[in-house]
């Protein structure tokens, strides 16, 4: 990927590769730094809320402020993950975890009121069809925050399918970045940001609330993640486009593992919105069909005899 394209994910290093081989760990500290950084952005309410999710997930966090003492940057290291023969930790900035976690103050989202799952799964398929009727510079920002919706859905998925919807969050995080400068505000944007933070509160019980529950959630992603692939085709962004259907199997997977297999839906093409009950032709009459029998007054029923059929 071109360096000015600034969509493509920051792959481990080959020398951070071998490290991890070498204490036997199936990540490297660059992809667990990813992942646990989207999802504090995805849920913060601000710099201090950012900060203290960080540390609260373990991290070692240093801060960087200006004259003013405004905070303008931060690094953060994974605990036992050190340099120079354990002298001292590997620090990354978050511009070099991904182009999109420079100090994110545009992800914050104001407190939303607790939710459940439910809750969550309807305003996902309500942004969904929103999306789908987006201009380009809308719907950068609604993919998004379709981004830190699946960071925060991996999050909290139930263990059966957490590593699947992992997984479909990384596939999906090139097709969250949309080419060139654009603005973050889109109208689908609050419904993805609010369902986030409604399956962040949600019980527990809810979260393992059985198979069907999680059934109808995944479905919506996969919807919602099908849509952000359609607009990114419009937009001829093939890249993106690419990658949001990788995330669409790996969800599509993640919902076979609850014993029910989801639906399939065909491709959808250009900017063309799946919305239930709404655009759809009146129904047509049918015709061909005799009309059946009635007595004449006076009379029994027809006579309905004949050879009877046999197997």
């Amino acid at each position: 990927m071109s360096p000015l394209d600034r969509t493509s994910r920051r792959r481990p290093l080959t020398g951070e590769a071998e490290k991890a081989a070498r204490r036997g760990l199936a990540e490297t500290a660059r992809e667990v730094l990813q992942r646990t950084v989207r999802t504090a952005a995805a849920l913060a309410q601000g710099d201090a809320d950012f900060l203290d999710r960080l540390r609260d997930a373990g991290l070692r966090v240093r801060e960087r402020h200006g004259d003013d003492g405004t905070l303008v940057g931060y690094s953060v290291a994974l605990p036992g993950d050190r340099a120079d023969r354990g002298s001292r930790p590997v620090w990354f900035a978050g511009s070099t975890l991904a182009y999109d976690l420079s100090l994110p103050r545009e992800r914050f989202t104001p407190h939303v009121a607790p939710a459940d799952w439910a809750l969550a799964e309807h305003r996902i398929r309500e942004a969904s069809a929103v999306l789908g009727r987006a201009g380009q510079a809308e719907g950068a920002g609604d993919v998004a925050a379709l981004g830190d919706l699946l960071a925060v859905a991996a999050e909290h998925s139930p263990a059966l399918v957490r590593d699947r919807v992992r997984a479909a969050a990384d596939a999906f995080e090139q097709a969250a970045r949309a080419p060139g400068a654009r603005s973050l505000e889109g109208r689908a944007r609050a419904g993805w940001r609010s369902a986030a933070r409604a399956l962040e509160h949600a019980p527990r019980a809810g979260r393992g609330g059985g198979a069907a529950v999680v059934l109808t959630l995944l479905i919506a992603l996969v919807e919602a993640v099908e849509a952000a692939a359609a607009w990114h085709r419009a937009q001829e962004h093939r890249a993106q486009a690419k990658a949001a259907a990788e995330a669409a199997v790996l969800l599509r997977a993640a919902a076979a593992l609850t014993g029910t297999p989801p639906p399939t839906t065909k491709p959808r093409t250009g900017r063309v919105v799946r919305t239930p009950g709404r655009g759809l032709p009146p129904a047509q009459p049918v015709t061909g069909v005799p009309a059946p029998v009635r007595p004449r007054p006076g009379q029994g029923p027809p006579d309905r005899s004949g050879p009877s059929r046999t197997r």
